[in-house]
């Protein structure tokens, strides 16, 4: 399984436009991909669901790790690790 581990940079952290830009980038990968807030202890969550990204409430500054695995994973993590870390 492939992962990316990555501060957020948005002011706004993972939330509203740079959220739903993450989760529209991640429904169009053909696997599943994944989402946890380090620290948090939780579980990772579908990063293809705007209300599951969100209400890992994830801030400015946090690190998340994203992860997928299958054909062309590395190419959508490397996507998602980009919106992530854009401020």
């Amino acid at each position: 399984m492939a992962e990316r581990k990555v501060t957020v940079e948005s002011e706004v952290g993972l939330h509203a436009r740079p959220a739903a830009t993450f989760v529209q980038t991640a429904t169009k990968a053909p696997m599943d991909v994944t989402v946890v807030k380090m620290g948090s202890g939780g579980t990772p969550v579908n990063a293809k669901s705007i209300l599951s990204v969100l209400a890992l409430d994830v801030r400015h500054g946090d690190t998340i790790i994203i992860s997928a695995e299958g054909d062309g994973a590395d190419s959508v993590l490397d996507q998602l690790a980009a919106i992530a870390s854009a401020s």
